[in-house]
């Protein structure tokens, strides 16, 4: 997994509106990544409605933030448009840049294992050095737990 220090990897993938999305589109920028399992289920809906409700506190401390799952382009648009999501939602279906944070993992629920998105958040400074990854997402309090030591 990505680790604080680490360089943000080169990204291209497409939002909810087959826009292309680059790392590159974040220089000189505070970013957050969060990674959520599935678009429009219980967990992922309250973290990004709760990022969403924040979403003026985190870009008056100067970040950018970008959602990312291995959802189709019409999973993330629905969902981006239900709740109308003031940022952008990154259709990742070849994972690789799920990968390339290393949060395809092993999981287990219900007795069963399989390989899943392990929800996690990254904060990246205006060079794009990670400076905290939070992988114990609290999705009720998503935004207060970024804002806590930024």
């Amino acid at each position: 997994m990505l680790k604080v220090g680490d360089k943000l990897p080169e990204l291209e993938s497409v939002n909810q509106d087959g826009e292309t999305v680059k790392s590159t589109d974040f220089s000189g920028n505070k970013l957050i990544i969060f990674f959520y399992p599935r678009a429009n289920t219980p967990g992922c809906t309250a973290e990004a409605c709760d990022l969403n409700d924040n979403i003026s506190i985190l870009k008056k401390e100067g970040y950018q933030l970008l959602g990312v799952s291995a959802d189709s382009v019409t999973a993330q648009k629905k969902f981006h448009e239900k709740f109308g999501f003031q940022y952008p939602l990154i259709a990742d279906e070849n994972k690789d840049i799920i990968e390339k944070f290393g949060v395809w993992q092993l999981k287990k629920f219900m007795g069963k294992e399989f390989m899943g998105i392990v929800r996690t958040t990254f904060i990246f400074d205006e060079n794009g050095i990670c400076i905290r990854v939070i992988d114990k997402v609290k999705t009720k309090e998503a935004a207060k737990q970024i804002l806590e030591n930024s």
